[in-house]
């Protein structure tokens, strides 16, 4: 029972700890902050304002043009969305969302928000599923930082120099080398926990538009802690 409040505590404080200071990041920007800052990180980014609104930007990523869109809440930024701006016919989309999916699936940066396939089946009549059934074709992947292993593992060793001296810790006793693993374990521990807590409130998801029968990837990069929740009801 004591082993199980400590691990619940430490959920705890690695959860508040995490939420103050990790969110979604778009091109290694956080989704934070105001929509002036945002505007110009992304500026410095390469992306230039649309010549009908200052607010909107244009840009390429990932090897497409996109328009992008700032969405706000309560003077945060909590969302970042970008809209294809070249169409594509029903072929050309089931191509681009797959490829998509594929994409996100190989990156260890995200992971799938459900263990059902996302991509569009070959065969599918995706024009009559939108047209008749009103279908949605969306995927969602949640954002996470990746482990360091290296990077954990010798910052435990330096957090006990308060114990130990460089030396020692450079050349360690097995006594010394057990305090050192122990380190590891609890802080990649921590680190564990950090990301299932924030993969509820950092993800990525797309979904297909369709206009006048022609189709656009919609990418949208949440950061669910600046989202509304109610609070000015």
């Amino acid at each position: 029972m004591k082993n199980l409040l400590t691990v619940v505590m430490l959920f705890v404080f690695s959860t508040a700890l995490y939420a103050q200071k990790d969110v979604t990041k778009f091109l290694g920007i956080p989704v934070d902050g105001t929509k002036t800052a945002m505007i110009q990180k992304l500026k410095d980014k390469g992306f230039t304002p649309v010549t009908w609104d200052k607010n909107i930007l244009e840009g390429e990523f990932n090897g497409f043009d996109v328009n992008v869109h700032i969405v706000t809440n309560n003077n945060k930024v909590w969302r970042i969305m970008l809209i294809d701006k070249n169409a594509r016919d029903e072929t050309g989309i089931k191509i681009r969302f797959n490829k998509l999916c594929r994409q996100f699936e190989n990156n260890k940066k995200y992971e799938p928000m459900t263990d059902k396939e996302q991509t569009i089946p070959d065969d599918e009549d995706l024009s009559y599923e939108m047209a008749i059934h009103n279908k949605r074709y969306d995927a969602g992947f949640y954002q996470i930082s990746p482990l360091d292993t290296i990077a954990i593992y010798n910052e435990s060793k330096q957090s006990l120099l308060d114990k130990y001296t460089q030396e020692q810790l450079d050349n360690p006793t097995e006594e010394i080398s057990a305090a050192i693993q122990l380190n590891y374990l609890n802080n990649k521990l921590d680190i564990e926990l950090q990301n299932i807590f924030a993969m509820t409130n950092n993800y990525v998801w797309f979904m297909i538009g369709e206009y006048a029968g022609e189709y656009h990837i919609v990418m949208f990069y949440d950061n669910e802690y600046n989202h509304a929740d109610g609070e000015d009801l």
